[in-house]
Parts: C-alpha cells; sequence; structure tokens
C-alpha cells in the first residue's frame, strides 16, 4: 500500500473532522453485524455502504482498493478456498478433476469473500480519516481506558505509517542489489517472503527500542494527564447515526429477501 493512504487530505474531509470514538464505536458496530451474519446479502449492503463511506472519507472508492491491494487479495483467497471445500449443492459449474465447484459452494466462497473485505475496510477508514493523537486522547478521557493501554494503541497506529514507508524502501533497496530480480509467481513469492522476514525483523527491533524508551521516560508509570481535550459536534451523530441505518439497513434487507443466516447457522 502506499504511503498516500495515510496523507492529510483524507483526515481533512467530513469523517476526518468526525471524532476518533465515533468513528472507531462505528465500525466496531458495523464489524458486529458482519460477524454475527454469514450471508453475502448482509455483506454486500454493508459492503456498500462502506465504500460510500470511503468517498466521504476524500477517496476515491476503486482507486483505493487498487492501492489496498492486500485486503482485496486475502479476501479472494478465503472466497476461493471456501468455494473449493464447502459443500456441493445446485448444479456443477466447473470440474477440475479432484473438486468440483457447484452454484451451492462458489455462493458460499463469495459470501465469504463479501464478509471478508467488508470487514476490513471499517478499520481501513479509521486507520485512513484518524490522527493517532486524537484517538488516544478519546479512549483515555471518553472511554476512560487505561493509560497504559491507551498509549500502546498509540504507538501501534503511529507505526503503521512507519511500516508501509519501510516496506517500500525495502523494495527499493531490493532491486538496487539485484536482489529482487525473480521473474514468474515463484520469484514473486520468494521475493515476497524475503522482503516479509526482512520487516517482521525491523518490527522487532523497533518494538525493543520503542518499549525501552518508553519505559525510560515513564509511560505506565502512575496516573497520566492529558493536553487535549476531545469535543464532539452534529458530525459525530450524523456518522454513527449512519453507521447504525447501515447495519440495521443490510440485516432488514436480507431477512425481507429470506436470504439472512446466523454465523451459528451456516
Amino acid at each position: 500500500m502506499s504511503t498516500e493512504l495515510l496523507g492529510p487530505a483524507a483526515r481533512a474531509s467530513l469523517l476526518g473532522r468526525t471524532s476518533a470514538v465515533t468513528k472507531l464505536a462505528g465500525a466496531l458496530l458495523l464489524t458486529a453485524v458482519l460477524v454475527v451474519s454469514a450471508d453475502a446479502v448482509t455483506s454486500g449492503v454493508v459492503l456498500l455502504g462502506e465504500l460510500v463511506l470511503l468517498g466521504l472519507a476524500g477517496r476515491r472508492p476503486l482507486a483505493l482498493l487498487a492501492r489496498a491491494w492486500p485486503v482485496v487479495v486475502a479476501a479472494l483467497v478465503s472466497g476461493w478456498g471456501t468455494a473449493l471445500l464447502a459443500e456441493d449443492s445446485g448444479p456443477v459449474l466447473a470440474d477440475l478433476g479432484v473438486t468440483e465447484l457447484s452454484a451451492g459452494s462458489v455462493a458460499a466462497g463469495g459470501a465469504i469473500a463479501l464478509r471478508g473485505l467488508a470487514l476490513a475496510l471499517p478499520g481501513l477508514v479509521v486507520v485512513l480519516t484518524t490522527d493517532p493523537t486524537d484517538l488516544a486522547d478519546g479512549l483515555a478521557q471518553t472511554v476512560h481506558l487505561p493509560a497504559r493501554f491507551v498509549l500502546a494503541s498509540l504507538a501501534a497506529l503511529r507505526l503503521v505509517g512507519v511500516m508501509v514507508a519501510e516496506w517500500n524502501t525495502l523494495v527499493m533497496a531490493r532491486r538496487a542489489r539485484g536482489a529482487g530480480a525473480g521473474h514468474g509467481p515463484a520469484g514473486a513469492l520468494r521475493e515476497f517472503g524475503g522482503q516479509a522476514f526482512t520487516l517482521l525483523v525491523q518490527s522487532l527491533r523497533r518494538a525493543t527500542r520503542l518499549s525501552v524508551t518508553m519505559e525510560a521516560r515513564g509511560f505506565g508509570a502512575g496516573p497520566r494527564t492529558w493536553a487535549r481535550v476531545p469535543s464532539y459536534s452534529w458530525r459525530d451523530a450524523v456518522v454513527l447515526g449512519g453507521c447504525l441505518a447501515l447495519a440495521a439497513g443490510a440485516l432488514a434487507v436480507s431477512v425481507l429477501l429470506g436470504e439472512h443466516r446466523f454465523i451459528w447457522d451456516a
């Protein structure tokens, strides 16, 4: 993903000016609906609503999904795996030799892919449009979470942009050394694995240095004071009401169409 995903343009949008706690509450509400529902209609309606929210975040939804391709790939892979392993029902659409793809298994795979993508997008919207310090202020003063948890969340959210930048640096460094010259799917997979392992090692080292630094400066040693007081406005009511309407509307549409299934009934 590009570091432009975390730029200031999205945070200056309508959602960017909404309270971080409100956006987090809305994301949790949509996530709860998706977690308990296993049908494609509920996931599809929520996904469409989330794409509209991405537009309110100052981004073109399709362009943003193209930049956030790992999320899309993960959703497609989960859907493909479900289609292969799901119980066959209905007419056979494709005979793959060792297994078959039927209408029922493809529908189940599509529902899982939509559900996975819809589950990932709320968190993406929150990250895109939220200043980490605003989120920490809200968690500490509105939700009254412990300071140690709040500071850990603040550090983690700030490191998201750092990890994206380090990944891009690794790509350029490996190409400069000729290490990324592999061709074909196997070469791309080896290159990705090498970069992922290097980023993991760097992340562990950075986490160790950060924890020692925070401990040395007294973070988590006792009660803390907060410099800024979070404020709330009509935008918060609109955003939270929109998320509530989207969650209820998705459930209502799937129930009216007779398609709604709870996850424990799937």
